[in-house]
């Protein structure tokens, strides 16, 4: 299968467990799904732009 949990999906994008989980449940992770109490990506998810850096706030107030 083409699935990556949220620990190896934590370690390819080099953030935390909890934050790949917070990304999963707003649903900014294109094709991730909850099963039972855990988030399943697929392997070719791209990880979301960080809101919070310089560079996608000059990216959000370019597409204003």
């Amino acid at each position: 299968m083409n699935l990556m949990t949220t620990k190896q999906a934590a370690e390819k994008w080099g953030v935390t467990v909890r934050r790949v989980q917070f990304l999963c449940e707003k649903g900014l992770v294109e094709g991730a799904e909850k099963l039972a109490d855990m988030w399943i990506l697929p392997l070719d998810a791209k990880k979301p732009i960080d809101g919070r850096t310089r560079d996608a706030k000059s990216q959000h107030r370019k597409g204003k």
